[in-house]
């Protein structure tokens, strides 16, 4: 499976989905998340802390405190690394609707967390670059 960095084949073929749940941001300790009992979506060490992004259900299951409930966007297109303005246009046309939007570039994706009341707004807005 090749990657994708034509801006123009990025935005029309980036079908995205809606992912089930809610997600959500906390940081740890280094010994915290070395102990960790969940498997967090995303982890990200840095240096006040370790980042970690995962279910609410797991947080509040745990007692790990959080912030910024969210839902993922997964957008399905293979996405090249060195793709350039991708994500700009993506999370420029969100902000333009007054709608946050955390993203995390994986190997073959782009996430997008958005807040769980506009998780159905943000995915109506991102399918108009398909029209």
């Amino acid at each position: 499976m090749s990657s994708e960095s034509d801006l123009n084949y990025l935005l029309k073929s980036m079908n995205p989905v809606l992912h089930d749940g809610e997600f959500v941001f906390c940081t740890l300790s280094q010994n915290q998340a070395d102990r960790l009992p969940v498997k967090p979506v995303s982890v990200f060490r840095e240096n006040e802390g370790v980042s970690v992004v995962l279910s609410r259900e797991q947080a509040e299951q745990f007692g790990i405190s959080y912030n910024y409930i969210s839902r993922m966007i997964v957008l399905t297109v293979h996405s090249s690394l060195d793709a350039v303005g991708f994500l700009a246009a993506v999370t420029g046309k969100l902000a333009e609707h007054g709608i946050s939007v955390n993203p995390v570039s994986a190997y073959f994706h782009d996430y997008l967390f958005v807040p769980s009341p506009k998780a159905e707004e943000a995915i109506e807005i991102l399918a108009q670059f398909t029209e």
